[in-house]
């Protein structure tokens, strides 16, 4: 019986646009999203040339996950490294209560009637539930 030769991983047959890096490099600098951030930073060093292996190591990603993020960016462009939608219960915050709620955080509490000079959760429900029931 012969000894098995140690496994070495595929070599990415991805192929990428010359302007690769600073399209990867304009993303990071534009989002806001921690997770697309950080799949662009291991992108880019993959693109860059370093081996999959090391970069993985680096940015705590799986080989297959990491092989994932670039074959997505290489066929999709920086759109590739965003979440897909999930399925699941959609979200009960609208887009107008977030906006009323992020004005209300920037408010003074005690202005509201809160005890304290820093915003809780339920003095922010609270506040929320009196305004929804005025309106």
């Amino acid at each position: 019986m012969l000894p098995k030769e140690p496994k070495t991983m595929r070599p990415l047959k991805s192929h990428f646009p010359a302007d690769a890096c600073t399209t990867l490099t304009t993303l990071l600098q534009q989002t806001k999203e921690a997770r697309v951030f950080r799949r662009a930073q291991a992108v880019r060093e993959v693109v860059a040339g370093s081996h999959v292996n090391a970069v993985s190591v680096t940015f705590h990603f799986t080989n297959s996950a990491l092989r994932k993020w670039v074959q997505r960016f290489a066929q999709h462009g920086p759109q590739g490294l965003v979440d897909r939608p999930r399925s699941g219960r959609p979200p009960k915050v609208t887009c107008e209560l977030e906006q009323h709620l992020k004005r209300l955080v920037e408010q003074d509490p005690l202005e509201h009637g809160a005890l304290h000079s820093q915003w809780s959760c339920r003095e922010l429900a609270t506040v929320l539930v009196q305004r929804a029931r005025n309106t």
